[in-house]
């Protein structure tokens, strides 16, 4: 069986994570996903990430959830672009998370960037998920 948003499966994964407390989740590879776990580990709301393999054929992302005396790191995340509906920023249009509190995840040409990151490359793109 396909999947059809795989971002918003990853979204969720991570969610679900923080809310049974777990200290990693493994959710399966993907080269958008890869750049995604290196935007958080850059903003610091997860611990770091491994590549492992549980199947030969298969590569997965453990990604180790960061919690700061028991409070998770990440209380919020949710996508915004959709499958159905893409939805598209530039760069005057970069929206601020939580005023300046939370980060946007951005897919642009010059890479999946955050959105403070965006705005000094001065390029748009398409807006993935918000996390705060």
């Amino acid at each position: 069986m396909s999947m059809t948003d795989p971002i918003a499966d990853y979204c969720t994964r991570i969610r679900n994570g923080y809310s049974s407390k777990k200290r990693w989740i493994d959710i399966p590879s993907s080269e958008l996903k890869k750049r995604i776990s290196l935007v958080l580990k850059e903003e610091g709301y997860i611990d770091n990430f491994v590549f492992v393999n549980k199947e030969s054929k298969k590569e997965d992302i453990r990604i180790f959830l960061r919690y700061d005396n028991d409070v998770p790191a990440i209380t919020t995340i949710e996508k915004i672009s959709k499958p159905g509906k893409r939805v598209y920023v530039s760069v005057g249009d970069i929206p601020r998370v939580l005023n300046g509190l939370g980060i946007s995840v951005i897919s642009s040409s010059r890479g999946v960037v955050s959105n403070k990151v965006a705005r000094e490359l001065k390029v748009g793109g398409e807006l993935l998920c918000n996390v705060w």
